[in-house]
């Protein structure tokens, strides 16, 4: 994992001329916030989490860190108990000590305590953790100021991690393994890694904000036909093999902007290595800094702005995963090998999961849409995320143009047919409006 000296950071962010008593300048800053948000994104990224499970270490995460950023701003901001499922009231300040707390410290704090609870391994951010607040003591934050605020911070962490353990995760990890059946049009693993079916239980997830997984239901995908030219599926087949034949380099730069594989095993003879970038959830935190530094966010909104997209990128991951396994779709890989070309390669590397309906299209829209309700719509900005994966930046109108052009991203990759995507961005939006619209959390 990268490791960033806080220090420095002071000194990039603020200044050479930073002194021993402007604490408040470096902590009240939304743009360490967003540098704790990487470090989490760091270590997700170093242990392979999935998608699926990076949406879950972000949302808990970023819940903590809203909501003791909310006790401390309860004229602008409402907590979240009573609203996401399961989640009682939280303590609250108290005593003596409630004077001393500096929330915005103290939401650092709290988001870094349950990001790093709901990952691995143990231990992960402490040397972040104390590097932090060793900043804070050496830029003027009193011992009190300091011990009240990360007491409170643990409070709040702890309320938050006793909830997440009963969202039906820690039962999933000794659920039955997904029955591969080499039927027409069921999915089975794909090359090169031919791993077992991801998290195929996984609409078994509490929800936070949908009734249930079910809430959003797609219709059935085009029956499997590879006979007849003039069928649905047959043309959508036929088209992402075309495709995939002659793609240009701006649709391989597109692809590749949003391949976003936690991990790639790349194949070289007898030689296998893998590669790792962020995952689709670290993309969208990336993109959330990113916007919330181009409209010059003040603290609170961006932590509001973590906090919404990260819920509904969660439900939004619970509902496809519902999809895909209901359905079991094969993958166009399986499908042009066995009956079109055996030679043929996506451009992409096929994820271990169904194709229908696509999980990051799904993720994408809804994340756009918690982001149109933060930073509105037509929010120009460049997406910056993919430059340390040696992948050149995009720009975009709006959060909604980005989310439509991550579905020609998975066509031009091969991994998922168009329509499939077309479909998980309506469904996406659908989860990003609810979610956006249920909650009440700015006042």
């Amino acid at each position: 994992m990268k490791k960033i000296c806080l220090a420095a950071i002071a000194v990039t962010m603020f200044g050479a001329c930073s002194t021993k008593n402007d604490y408040a300048t470096i902590f009240h800053d939304p743009a360490i916030y967003a540098r704790t948000v990487y470090q989490l994104n760091e270590v997700v990224k170093g242990n392979n989490f999935p998608p699926v499970i990076a949406s879950r270490n972000y949302a808990y995460a970023a819940i903590a860190g809203y909501e003791v950023m909310a006790a401390g701003d309860s004229e602008h901001y409402q907590s979240l108990a009573g609203q996401l499922h399961g989640l009682k009231p939280l303590p609250k300040p108290k005593g003596d000590s409630a004077k001393f707390i500096d929330y915005d410290f103290a939401a650092l704090l709290a988001y870094i305590k349950v990001g790093e609870a709901v990952t691995f391994p143990e231990g992960s951010l402490k040397e972040y953790t104390d590097s932090l607040k060793k900043l804070a003591l050496d830029h003027g934050m009193s011992e009190e100021t300091e011990i009240a605020s990360d007491t409170f911070a643990q409070r709040i962490g702890r309320a938050i991690l006793g909830w997440s353990k009963k969202d039906n995760y820690l039962q999933l990890r000794s659920a039955p393994k997904y029955q591969v059946l080499d039927s027409p049009g069921r999915w089975i693993p794909t090359p090169p890694m031919y791993a077992q079916a991801l998290e195929p239980h996984w609409n078994q997830m509490r929800t936070m904000v949908l009734d249930s997984a079910s809430e959003f239901m797609a219709p059935a995908p085009p029956s499997f036909n590879v006979k007849d030219p003039s069928s649905q599926y047959y043309k959508q087949v036929k088209a992402i093999e075309n495709r995939g034949d002659s793609l240009t380099d701006e649709q391989k730069h597109i692809a590749d902007f949003w391949d976003d594989n936690p991990f790639k095993l790349n194949v070289s003879g007898h030689v296998m290595f893998s590669t790792k970038k962020f995952s689709p959830p670290g993309h969208w935190m990336g993109i959330v800094g990113i916007a919330a530094k181009k409209a010059n966010a003040d603290y609170n909104t961006t932590v509001y702005a973590y906090a919404l997209t990260s819920i509904a990128l969660f439900d939004a991951f619970i509902q496809c995963w519902d999809i895909k396994y209901t359905y079991n779709t094969v993958r166009p890989e399986t499908v042009i090998d066995k009956y079109f070309n055996p030679d043929w390669r996506p451009y992409l590397q096929t994820p271990p999961f169904p194709e229908y309906t696509c999980g990051h299209s799904t993720g994408s829209s809804a994340c756009a849409e918690a982001l149109t309700k933060v930073f509105g719509d037509n929010f120009h900005y460049t997406d910056t995320t993919e430059l340390e994966f040696g992948i050149g930046s995009l720009s975009f109108n709006s959060f909604r143009e980005a989310a439509l052009q991550n579905t020609w991203a998975r066509f031009y990759g091969g991994i998922h047919y168009h329509e499939s995507c077309i479909a998980s961005n309506h469904f996406g939006q659908q989860v990003g409006d609810l979610v956006a619209d249920r909650l009440k959390m700015k006042k």
